[in-house]
């Protein structure tokens, strides 16, 4: 079962930031298929690994976006980025003592999140970004 559908109500419209969000999205189901066939640990640990990685480096492009292009509203946004990431590495560190689980709970959790944040702070830097003159590596939509 799909936790997250990819498609035009997610796109932003900037390829980069939608290539990227894609994958995040592949992996937040990747992580809802494992927790829900109850894969060990030795499955759900790589995922959620990845996860939490990808997170980190898509943080850091958007990041540099909004620097290198003097976004407005980074300052909001980068706290956004800040509190998810601290959220999830404290998840990460319980997960890896032995003292939390991948639930329903945090699933949704993510989803709802993400949903909002792609829907709300990046749709907004991405209609920025294309006011200031930011070009896209990636070309056309990504579905």
């Amino acid at each position: 079962m799909t936790l997250m559908t990819w498609g035009p109500a997610l796109q932003v419209g900037f390829g980069d930031i939608d290539a990227q969000h894609k994958r995040l999205v592949e992996l937040v189901n990747e992580l809802n298929d494992e927790m829900r066939a109850g894969s060990g640990r030795d499955a759900v640990g790589p995922v959620l690994t990845e996860l939490v990685r990808y997170t980190v480096d898509h943080f850091a492009f958007e990041e540099r976006l909004m620097q290198e292009h003097d976004i407005s509203t980074s300052a909001a946004h980068l706290d956004e980025h800040r509190q998810l990431v601290a959220q999830v590495a404290s998840f990460k560190e319980d997960y890896e003592a032995g003292s939390a689980a991948v639930s329903v709970e945090l699933m949704t959790f993510l989803r709802k999140w993400l949903t909002g944040h792609i829907l709300k702070s990046d749709k907004a830097l991405a209609r920025e970004l294309k006011q200031k003159g930011a070009v896209s590596s990636v070309q056309g939509a990504v579905v």
